[in-house]
Protein backbone atom coordinates (compact mmCIF):
# COMPACT_ATOMS: atom_id res chain seq x y z
CA UNK A 1 0.00 0.00 0.00
CA UNK A 2 1.03 3.85 -0.43
CA UNK A 3 1.63 5.74 2.44
CA UNK A 4 -0.71 8.08 3.21
CA UNK A 5 1.26 11.38 3.39
CA UNK A 6 4.93 10.03 2.31
CA UNK A 7 3.00 13.13 0.70
CA UNK A 8 4.83 14.87 3.51
CA UNK A 9 8.05 14.10 2.42
CA UNK A 10 10.34 16.41 0.88
CA UNK A 11 8.00 19.63 0.09
CA UNK A 12 7.48 20.18 3.73
CA UNK A 13 9.70 21.75 5.96
CA UNK A 14 9.63 25.34 5.86
CA UNK A 15 6.80 26.93 7.79
CA UNK A 16 4.42 29.38 8.56
CA UNK A 17 5.58 32.40 8.17
CA UNK A 18 7.32 34.66 9.69
CA UNK A 19 8.12 32.67 13.53
CA UNK A 20 8.72 34.90 15.19
CA UNK A 21 9.02 37.67 12.89
CA UNK A 22 10.09 41.28 14.72
CA UNK A 23 10.03 44.67 13.52
CA UNK A 24 13.19 46.14 12.97
CA UNK A 25 15.76 47.04 15.86
CA UNK A 26 13.29 45.03 17.91
CA UNK A 27 15.03 42.11 18.33
CA UNK A 28 15.31 39.03 16.67
CA UNK A 29 13.27 36.46 18.12
CA UNK A 30 13.22 32.91 19.29
CA UNK A 31 12.39 29.92 17.25
CA UNK A 32 9.02 29.59 17.95
CA UNK A 33 5.92 31.59 17.68
CA UNK A 34 4.99 34.19 15.22
CA UNK A 35 2.72 35.18 12.71
CA UNK A 36 1.40 33.25 9.81
CA UNK A 37 1.76 34.71 6.24
CA UNK A 38 -0.80 37.13 4.66
CA UNK A 39 -1.66 33.93 1.83
CA UNK A 40 -2.61 32.09 4.77
CA UNK A 41 -4.66 34.38 6.44
CA UNK A 42 -6.42 35.65 2.95
CA UNK A 43 -7.04 31.61 3.11
CA UNK A 44 -8.60 31.01 6.04
CA UNK A 45 -10.57 34.24 5.47
CA UNK A 46 -12.44 33.24 2.14
CA UNK A 47 -13.15 29.60 3.90
CA UNK A 48 -15.38 31.36 6.55
CA UNK A 49 -17.10 33.78 3.94
CA UNK A 50 -17.45 30.51 1.38
CA UNK A 51 -19.62 29.23 4.81
CA UNK A 52 -17.02 26.62 5.24
CA UNK A 53 -17.92 26.58 9.20
CA UNK A 54 -19.02 23.06 9.82
CA UNK A 55 -17.79 19.76 10.36
CA UNK A 56 -15.38 18.19 7.44
CA UNK A 57 -15.70 15.05 5.99
CA UNK A 58 -14.22 12.39 7.96
CA UNK A 59 -10.92 12.05 6.26
CA UNK A 60 -10.47 15.40 5.99
CA UNK A 61 -11.50 18.34 3.29
CA UNK A 62 -11.05 17.02 -0.15
CA UNK A 63 -9.26 20.21 -1.40
CA UNK A 64 -6.64 19.94 0.89
CA UNK A 65 -6.07 15.77 -0.07
CA UNK A 66 -6.27 16.81 -3.31
CA UNK A 67 -3.50 19.51 -2.86
CA UNK A 68 -1.24 16.98 -0.73
CA UNK A 69 -1.57 14.53 -3.60
CA UNK A 70 -1.19 16.62 -6.03
CA UNK A 71 2.17 17.94 -4.52
CA UNK A 72 3.68 14.41 -3.87
CA UNK A 73 2.80 13.72 -7.44
CA UNK A 74 4.62 17.02 -8.59
CA UNK A 75 7.97 16.07 -6.50
CA UNK A 76 8.44 12.19 -6.55
CA UNK A 77 5.78 11.05 -9.53
CA UNK A 78 4.11 8.82 -7.01
CA UNK A 79 0.58 8.47 -7.12
CA UNK A 80 -2.16 8.47 -4.42
CA UNK A 81 -5.77 8.06 -4.45
CA UNK A 82 -7.58 10.54 -2.62
CA UNK A 83 -10.06 8.78 -1.35
CA UNK A 84 -8.45 6.06 0.35
CA UNK A 85 -4.65 6.73 1.19
CA UNK A 86 -4.45 10.85 2.50
CA UNK A 87 -5.90 11.27 5.58
CA UNK A 88 -5.33 14.42 7.80
CA UNK A 89 -6.08 14.98 11.29
CA UNK A 90 -7.28 18.00 13.95
CA UNK A 91 -3.32 17.33 15.53
CA UNK A 92 0.03 16.13 16.23
CA UNK A 93 -0.93 14.90 19.72
CA UNK A 94 -4.34 13.43 18.12
CA UNK A 95 -2.39 11.93 15.60
CA UNK A 96 -0.22 10.24 18.11
CA UNK A 97 -2.94 8.90 20.12
CA UNK A 98 -4.78 7.65 17.66
CA UNK A 99 -2.12 6.01 15.84
CA UNK A 100 -0.50 3.99 18.65
CA UNK A 101 -4.21 3.29 19.50
CA UNK A 102 -4.27 1.45 16.20
CA UNK A 103 -1.03 -1.09 16.89
CA UNK A 104 -0.76 -1.25 20.63
CA UNK A 105 -2.50 -2.48 23.61
CA UNK A 106 -2.95 -1.66 27.57
CA UNK A 107 0.07 -3.56 29.26
CA UNK A 108 2.59 -3.15 26.32
CA UNK A 109 5.54 -1.64 26.39
CA UNK A 110 6.39 1.17 23.72
CA UNK A 111 10.23 2.58 23.96
CA UNK A 112 10.71 6.18 23.49
CA UNK A 113 13.33 9.31 23.87
CA UNK A 114 13.05 10.75 27.28
CA UNK A 115 14.63 13.63 25.75
CA UNK A 116 11.60 15.34 23.74
CA UNK A 117 8.52 16.98 24.52
CA UNK A 118 5.90 14.92 26.31
CA UNK A 119 3.34 14.75 23.78
CA UNK A 120 5.70 11.61 22.73
CA UNK A 121 5.18 9.72 26.27
CA UNK A 122 1.59 11.07 26.63
CA UNK A 123 0.37 9.66 23.34
CA UNK A 124 1.47 6.08 24.90
CA UNK A 125 0.66 6.14 28.48
CA UNK A 126 -3.14 7.42 27.29
CA UNK A 127 -3.66 4.41 25.64
CA UNK A 128 -2.98 1.94 28.51
CA UNK A 129 0.45 0.77 27.21
CA UNK A 130 3.95 1.98 29.32
CA UNK A 131 6.27 4.00 27.92
CA UNK A 132 9.73 3.19 28.50
CA UNK A 133 12.02 5.77 28.04
CA UNK A 134 15.59 5.14 26.74
CA UNK A 135 18.59 7.70 25.99
CA UNK A 136 19.71 9.51 22.98
CA UNK A 137 23.18 10.21 21.21
CA UNK A 138 24.73 13.99 21.85
CA UNK A 139 25.09 13.61 17.72
CA UNK A 140 21.57 13.76 16.69
CA UNK A 141 19.38 14.18 20.36
CA UNK A 142 17.55 10.63 18.80
CA UNK A 143 17.18 7.29 20.07
CA UNK A 144 20.66 5.63 20.68
CA UNK A 145 19.88 2.25 19.41
CA UNK A 146 22.30 0.78 22.04
CA UNK A 147 20.14 1.75 24.24
CA UNK A 148 16.83 0.76 22.86
CA UNK A 149 18.03 -2.34 22.27
CA UNK A 150 18.88 -3.10 26.28
CA UNK A 151 15.56 -1.36 26.92
CA UNK A 152 13.54 -4.63 24.89
CA UNK A 153 11.42 -6.94 27.15
CA UNK A 154 8.82 -9.54 26.51
CA UNK A 155 6.16 -6.72 26.57
CA UNK A 156 7.77 -4.57 24.17
CA UNK A 157 5.27 -4.12 21.30
CA UNK A 158 6.90 -1.12 19.39
CA UNK A 159 9.65 1.43 19.45
CA UNK A 160 8.80 5.03 18.72
CA UNK A 161 11.68 7.32 17.79
CA UNK A 162 11.85 11.45 17.15
CA UNK A 163 13.36 13.06 14.62
CA UNK A 164 14.23 16.29 17.21
CA UNK A 165 14.76 19.29 16.07
CA UNK A 166 14.41 18.02 12.16
CA UNK A 167 17.51 15.41 11.84
CA UNK A 168 16.40 12.09 11.65
CA UNK A 169 16.82 9.04 13.64
CA UNK A 170 19.18 6.10 13.09
CA UNK A 171 16.45 4.63 11.04
CA UNK A 172 18.57 1.38 9.71
CA UNK A 173 19.65 0.52 12.97
CA UNK A 174 16.16 1.04 14.64
CA UNK A 175 14.72 -0.66 11.75
CA UNK A 176 17.14 -4.20 12.25
CA UNK A 177 16.65 -4.18 16.33
CA UNK A 178 12.59 -4.42 15.22
CA UNK A 179 13.32 -6.41 12.60
CA UNK A 180 15.11 -9.09 15.06
CA UNK A 181 12.73 -8.60 17.82
CA UNK A 182 9.10 -8.38 15.62
CA UNK A 183 8.17 -5.08 17.44
CA UNK A 184 6.49 -2.20 15.41
CA UNK A 185 8.24 1.24 14.46
CA UNK A 186 6.86 3.97 14.53
CA UNK A 187 8.28 7.82 13.79
CA UNK A 188 7.15 10.91 15.85
CA UNK A 189 7.69 13.28 12.94
CA UNK A 190 6.35 16.04 14.43
CA UNK A 191 9.40 18.33 13.72
CA UNK A 192 10.82 16.59 10.48
CA UNK A 193 8.79 17.56 7.10
CA UNK A 194 11.16 17.22 4.26
CA UNK A 195 14.08 15.13 6.69
CA UNK A 196 15.24 12.47 4.53
CA UNK A 197 17.21 9.90 5.86
CA UNK A 198 20.08 7.97 3.41
CA UNK A 199 17.49 9.26 1.07
CA UNK A 200 14.35 8.41 1.84
CA UNK A 201 11.69 10.30 3.63
CA UNK A 202 11.34 10.25 7.50
CA UNK A 203 7.11 9.18 7.86
CA UNK A 204 8.21 6.35 5.48
CA UNK A 205 10.05 3.75 7.50
CA UNK A 206 7.90 2.34 10.09
CA UNK A 207 3.79 1.18 10.48
CA UNK A 208 3.14 4.69 10.54
CA UNK A 209 4.60 8.33 10.90
CA UNK A 210 3.04 11.16 12.21
CA UNK A 211 3.86 14.76 11.21
CA UNK A 212 2.73 18.30 13.20
CA UNK A 213 1.19 21.36 11.93
CA UNK A 214 1.16 23.24 15.01
CA UNK A 215 1.82 27.06 14.40
CA UNK A 216 5.69 26.62 15.34
CA UNK A 217 6.37 23.88 12.67
CA UNK A 218 8.40 23.23 9.48
CA UNK A 219 4.77 24.27 7.69
CA UNK A 220 1.52 24.71 9.58
CA UNK A 221 -2.05 24.34 9.02
CA UNK A 222 -2.74 26.90 12.23
CA UNK A 223 -3.16 23.63 14.37
CA UNK A 224 -3.58 20.03 12.71
CA UNK A 225 -1.51 16.81 11.35
CA UNK A 226 -1.11 14.55 9.65
CA UNK A 227 -0.12 10.45 9.67
CA UNK A 228 1.68 8.31 6.94
CA UNK A 229 0.61 4.93 6.81
CA UNK A 230 2.11 1.73 5.42
CA UNK A 231 -0.50 -0.79 6.17
CA UNK A 232 -3.82 -0.84 4.90
CA UNK A 233 -5.76 -2.33 8.37
CA UNK A 234 -3.89 0.53 10.32
CA UNK A 235 -4.91 3.27 7.87
CA UNK A 236 -8.65 2.33 8.30
CA UNK A 237 -8.52 1.92 12.08
CA UNK A 238 -7.12 5.42 12.17
CA UNK A 239 -9.48 6.77 9.83
CA UNK A 240 -12.20 5.59 12.36
CA UNK A 241 -10.78 6.22 15.16
CA UNK A 242 -10.44 10.09 14.34
CA UNK A 243 -14.32 10.08 13.19
CA UNK A 244 -16.01 8.95 15.89
CA UNK A 245 -15.62 4.75 14.72
CA UNK A 246 -17.85 5.85 11.62
CA UNK A 247 -16.98 5.30 8.19
CA UNK A 248 -20.66 5.59 7.65
CA UNK A 249 -22.69 8.44 9.24
CA UNK A 250 -24.66 6.80 11.64
CA UNK A 251 -22.67 3.59 11.76
CA UNK A 252 -20.24 3.68 14.62
CA UNK A 253 -18.04 0.56 14.32
CA UNK A 254 -16.07 1.23 17.16
CA UNK A 255 -15.76 4.02 20.01
CA UNK A 256 -13.73 6.74 18.59
CA UNK A 257 -12.54 10.60 18.71
CA UNK A 258 -13.61 13.67 17.05
CA UNK A 259 -9.90 14.24 15.74
CA UNK A 260 -11.17 15.38 12.32
CA UNK A 261 -9.23 18.80 10.64
CA UNK A 262 -11.58 21.90 10.40
CA UNK A 263 -12.54 23.47 6.94
CA UNK A 264 -10.70 26.95 7.65
CA UNK A 265 -7.27 25.14 8.89
CA UNK A 266 -7.53 23.08 5.92
CA UNK A 267 -7.51 26.07 3.80
CA UNK A 268 -4.47 27.56 5.41
CA UNK A 269 -2.40 24.52 4.62
CA UNK A 270 -2.97 24.15 1.11
CA UNK A 271 -1.18 27.77 1.03
CA UNK A 272 1.39 26.27 3.37
CA UNK A 273 2.19 23.83 1.24
CA UNK A 274 2.79 25.89 -1.45
CA UNK A 275 5.54 27.37 0.05
CA UNK A 276 7.24 24.97 2.45
CA UNK A 277 10.17 24.09 -0.01
CA UNK A 278 11.75 27.77 -0.20
CA UNK A 279 10.86 27.69 3.38
CA UNK A 280 13.65 24.59 4.31
CA UNK A 281 16.13 25.14 1.49
CA UNK A 282 16.08 28.91 3.75
CA UNK A 283 16.60 27.65 6.72
CA UNK A 284 19.24 25.40 5.55
CA UNK A 285 21.26 27.82 4.35
CA UNK A 286 20.52 30.14 7.76
CA UNK A 287 22.65 26.84 9.66
CA UNK A 288 25.28 26.76 6.91
CA UNK A 289 26.39 30.04 8.46
CA UNK A 290 26.07 28.96 12.07
CA UNK A 291 27.93 26.10 11.42
CA UNK A 292 31.13 27.98 10.11
CA UNK A 293 30.62 30.86 12.09
CA UNK A 294 29.32 30.02 15.76
CA UNK A 295 32.10 29.44 18.10
CA UNK A 296 32.56 28.05 21.47
CA UNK A 297 29.50 26.13 21.26
CA UNK A 298 28.84 22.36 19.84
CA UNK A 299 26.72 22.99 16.59
CA UNK A 300 24.05 20.10 15.20
CA UNK A 301 25.96 17.45 13.41
CA UNK A 302 24.38 15.72 10.25
CA UNK A 303 25.16 12.52 9.64
CA UNK A 304 26.26 11.39 6.73
CA UNK A 305 23.30 10.57 4.77
CA UNK A 306 20.87 12.41 6.70
CA UNK A 307 19.01 15.55 5.34
CA UNK A 308 18.65 18.13 8.58
CA UNK A 309 15.12 20.76 7.71
CA UNK A 310 15.81 22.31 11.00
CA UNK A 311 12.72 22.70 12.86
CA UNK A 312 15.25 24.01 15.27
CA UNK A 313 19.31 24.89 15.53
CA UNK A 314 20.31 23.71 18.86
CA UNK A 315 23.54 24.49 20.19
CA UNK A 316 25.66 23.02 23.14
CA UNK A 317 27.52 24.77 25.76
CA UNK A 318 30.22 22.65 27.34
CA UNK A 319 29.33 20.79 30.16
CA UNK A 320 31.23 23.88 32.64
CA UNK A 321 29.09 26.42 31.63
CA UNK A 322 25.89 24.09 32.20
CA UNK A 323 25.62 26.57 35.36
CA UNK A 324 25.75 29.69 33.77
CA UNK A 325 22.90 29.13 30.77
CA UNK A 326 20.20 31.33 32.25
CA UNK A 327 22.72 33.93 32.22
CA UNK A 328 23.87 33.49 28.31
CA UNK A 329 20.22 33.34 27.56
CA UNK A 330 19.43 36.13 29.63
CA UNK A 331 22.05 38.60 28.72
CA UNK A 332 21.37 37.28 24.91
CA UNK A 333 18.09 38.78 24.84
CA UNK A 334 18.71 41.80 26.98
CA UNK A 335 21.57 43.11 25.99
CA UNK A 336 21.69 41.79 22.11
CA UNK A 337 17.90 41.54 21.52
CA UNK A 338 17.88 37.72 20.75
CA UNK A 339 15.73 35.32 21.74
CA UNK A 340 16.49 31.44 22.35
CA UNK A 341 14.65 28.37 23.50
CA UNK A 342 15.08 25.47 25.91
CA UNK A 343 13.94 22.33 24.04
CA UNK A 344 13.67 20.24 26.68
CA UNK A 345 14.85 20.88 30.10
CA UNK A 346 13.25 18.15 32.05
CA UNK A 347 14.09 14.74 30.83
CA UNK A 348 10.26 13.64 29.59
CA UNK A 349 10.68 10.52 32.71
CA UNK A 350 11.86 13.31 35.23
CA UNK A 351 8.20 15.22 34.49
CA UNK A 352 6.01 14.58 37.75
CA UNK A 353 3.48 13.08 35.04
CA UNK A 354 6.07 10.18 34.94
CA UNK A 355 8.42 10.24 37.45
CA UNK A 356 10.05 6.89 36.37
CA UNK A 357 13.68 6.80 37.37
CA UNK A 358 16.18 5.88 34.26
CA UNK A 359 19.98 5.95 33.84
CA UNK A 360 20.46 8.09 30.92
CA UNK A 361 23.56 9.91 30.47
CA UNK A 362 23.26 11.62 27.98
CA UNK A 363 19.25 13.13 28.08
CA UNK A 364 20.62 14.49 31.39
CA UNK A 365 23.38 16.17 29.58
CA UNK A 366 21.43 17.77 26.69
CA UNK A 367 18.59 19.37 29.05
CA UNK A 368 20.94 21.05 31.34
CA UNK A 369 23.44 22.28 28.00
CA UNK A 370 21.27 22.96 24.65
CA UNK A 371 19.35 26.25 23.61
CA UNK A 372 18.07 27.04 20.51
CA UNK A 373 19.06 30.56 18.09
CA UNK A 374 16.55 31.46 15.64
CA UNK A 375 16.61 29.55 12.31
CA UNK A 376 13.19 30.94 10.78
CA UNK A 377 13.18 31.69 7.01
CA UNK A 378 12.33 35.08 7.29
CA UNK A 379 15.64 35.95 9.21
CA UNK A 380 17.47 38.50 6.99
CA UNK A 381 21.69 37.96 6.63
CA UNK A 382 21.83 41.06 8.67
CA UNK A 383 19.92 39.15 11.50
CA UNK A 384 22.15 36.02 11.11
CA UNK A 385 25.10 37.78 11.70
CA UNK A 386 24.07 39.86 14.65
CA UNK A 387 22.58 36.38 16.08
CA UNK A 388 26.59 35.09 15.36
CA UNK A 389 28.22 38.00 16.95
CA UNK A 390 25.86 37.68 19.98
CA UNK A 391 26.83 34.11 20.37
CA UNK A 392 30.18 34.19 19.90
CA UNK A 393 30.20 36.99 22.29
CA UNK A 394 28.41 35.97 25.20
CA UNK A 395 29.90 32.56 25.50
CA UNK A 396 33.07 33.67 25.37
CA UNK A 397 32.80 36.35 28.01
CA UNK A 398 30.92 32.76 30.13
CA UNK A 399 34.09 30.83 29.44
CA UNK A 400 36.39 33.79 30.86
Amino acid sequence: MKRDSALLDGAAGGYVAIMGYTAPDEGVDAAAGGLIAPLSFEAAVAAIRGGLNQYPPGPGMPVLREAIAAKVAQLYGAQYDVAHEVTVTAGATQGLLTSILCAVHPGDEVIVPAFTFAATGNAVALTGATPVFADVDLQTYTLDPQDVRAKVTERTAAVMPVHLYGHPARMDELEAICREHGLQLFEDAAQAHGARWKGRPVGTFGVWGMFSLYPTKNMTSGEGGMVSVGEADVARRLRLLRNQGMEVQYRNELVGFNNRMTDIHAAIGRVQLTKVGAWTRRRQEIAARFDAELRGVTVPTVLEGAEHVYHQYTVRLPEELAGKRADVLARLKDEFGVGTGVYYPVPTNELPSFGVEADLPNTRVAASTVFSIPVHPSLTDADVTRVVEAVNTVVAEAAA
